[in-house]
């Protein structure tokens, strides 16, 4: 019998879901409120559409780009960022976000592989890109005159948008925390309805609302937390570059609604002095939004005895992924070293290695799935199909979950320490480490042994002291950890090797 087909009109009123579409949306309810601010500069939401639109449909007339073209950015945090990422991706050419720390090497080489056409340039990191050799750029911009001229020029035709919601809105490239550097192709209906489930969970992305944007927006969360204010309504501040001290003192002002940290941040600031950060208590936070890496529980506990404990949300998910689960404030004390529950509309089940769904408190390899996923890897000058396992994907992390459902990220798969033949997870390790007074920052990572396979390493930042005692660090340990658990090997370093998103490069670590 043969199969039928069935076919469905698209109705009249079907309209593309895309984050263009949002902001414009807004830009219409709300013309002369202001939509972005930058240091003295601000941006109101009429003028804003103006720009954008004026720039998109520059990208045919004046950069010669061809449908579905790449363009890059190259740039700290600033409104023309964001103004080239919505207008390039409207008129339908996925924006690669690039880390404005990258080296010339690593520049030259995401440029040819992402196969960008135009390259937008704050001039700060102008002179990166003229050491470079590129491939495939054939125009650069650079934010300042040059672009503010492309912005004014008179276009042939008023500009339509031409993006559809499963068209690709960007594409940050991975940290390589985990292997080689590859673009994350992201379509504008993953990214657009990630912002609705943001917005119903956080509760600070409303059109009355104002997020102070910290993290960069070359990564994936930082342009989503930048976006997500606008796209409602709202009002979004950027800042290009972070100081604690800075941002208490903003915060303070009452001014925001929403503040998104990495635990970098967090770190930064709590190293501040004590009768400044008492001075600073007051704010008119909603939310305090934490992801990136693992915040340590005393961490949180910081948190509540500055800000209160109705503020912390701390949110798991990848560049791949988006959100995949979240932590109210009211279940951070009960639920401790717990990323939540799943998010809206997002589904999480953990496997053995046969595929099974592991029980309660049983650990297994998570796997997501939801409407935020990305559409593939772009690698190698081409898309490539997502890793995917019946629909499902996984970032590499082993986790459990409790009896009442919430999940608890045990480690990276690519983490685990095998010694002696025990599977040892050294985030249960640095969670114990954290609590000495004395210890900064921490990372055990596991190195070769000829008698063990592996044994542990912890390289630890020690709170402004000059010496420390390894033994005494052993000791503390014996408190809470296993015999086996706890690392023998001390390293005591000035800093711990990060990507820009915070992230502590283990890799590193172990080829050290």
């Amino acid at each position: 019998m043969e199969p039928h087909t069935i076919t469905i009109a698209v109705p009249d009123t079907y309209r593309p879901l895309t984050v263009a579409s949002g902001v414009r949306a807004a830009a219409l309810k709300y013309p002369d409120r202001v939509a972005l601010r930058h240091a003295a500069t601000e941006r109101t939401y009429r003028a804003l559409i103006a720009r954008v639109d004026s720039l998109a449909a520059a990208a045919s007339d004046h950069l010669g780009l061809a449908p579905k073209d790449h363009v890059g950015v190259l740039a700290p945090n600033c409104i023309e960022y964001l103004e080239t990422v919505l207008a390039l991706s409207d008129a339908g050419h996925p924006v690669v976000t690039l880390s404005a720390r990258l080296s010339v090497a690593e520049l030259a080489t995401v440029c040819d592989d992402a196969r960008i056409k135009a390259l937008f340039v704050h001039p700060d990191c102008l002179g990166s890109v003229q050491a470079a050799t590129f491939a495939t750029v054939k125009r650069v911009v650079t934010f300042g005159a040059e672009y503010e001229a492309l912005v004014q020029t008179e276009n042939k035709a008023p500009f339509v948008p031409l993006s559809g919601e499963w068209e690709i809105f960007s594409i940050p490239y991975t940290s390589g925390t985990t292997g080689a550097p590859k673009g994350v192709m992201l379509p504008h209906r993953a990214r657009s309805l990630l912002f609705y489930a943001m917005a119903v969970e956080y509760g600070c992305f409303g059109p009355d609302d104002s997020f102070l944007a910290l993290a960069p927006c070359a990564h994936g969360a930082g342009l989503a937390f930048a976006l997500a204010p606008i796209f409602f309504g709202g009002t979004c501040e950027l800042v290009a570059e972070f100081d604690a001290a800075h941002v208490v003192g903003r915060l303070a002002e009452g001014r925001f609604t929403g503040v998104f940290m990495v635990p970098t941040h967090l770190h930064a600031i709590f190293a501040l002095d004590a009768e400044f950060l008492s001075a600073h208590r007051d704010l008119a936070l909603k939310s305090l939004i934490c992801n990136a890496a693992p915040l340590p529980q005393k961490v949180k506990e910081r948190i509540f005895e500055q800000w209160g404990s109705g503020l912390l949300h701390e949110t798991y998910g990848s560049t791949e992924v988006g959100i995949a689960s979240n932590i109210r404030p009211t279940d951070q004390l009960r639920k401790q070293a717990s990323v939540g529950l799943p998010f809206p509309n997002c589904a999480i089940k953990l496997l053995d290695q046969s595929g099974q769904e592991v029980g309660p408190e049983e650990i297994g390899e998570l796997y997501t799935n939801s409407p935020f996923l990305f559409s593939g890897y772009w690698q190698g000058g081409r898309a490539v199909a997502p890793p995917l396992l019946d629909g499902w994907f996984s970032a590499g992390d082993l986790a459990r979950k409790d009896s009442e459902g919430f999940i608890h990220i045990v480690d990276r798969k690519g983490d685990m320490v095998i010694s002696g033949g025990i599977n040892i997870y050294p985030r249960q390790i640095e969670e114990v480490l954290y609590w000495h007074p004395q210890i900064a920052e921490v990372a055990v990572v596991g190195v070769p042994d000829e008698r063990w396979g592996e044994r542990l390493r912890a390289f630890i930042v020690t709170r402004g002291i000059e010496t420390m005692d390894a033994e005494a660090i052993i000791s503390f340990c014996k408190t809470d950890l296993s015999n086996y658990k706890i690392p023998r090997d001390i390293v005591f370093v000035d800093a711990l090797p990060k990507n820009t998103n915070g992230k502590i490069l283990k890799r590193a670590l172990r080829e050290r």
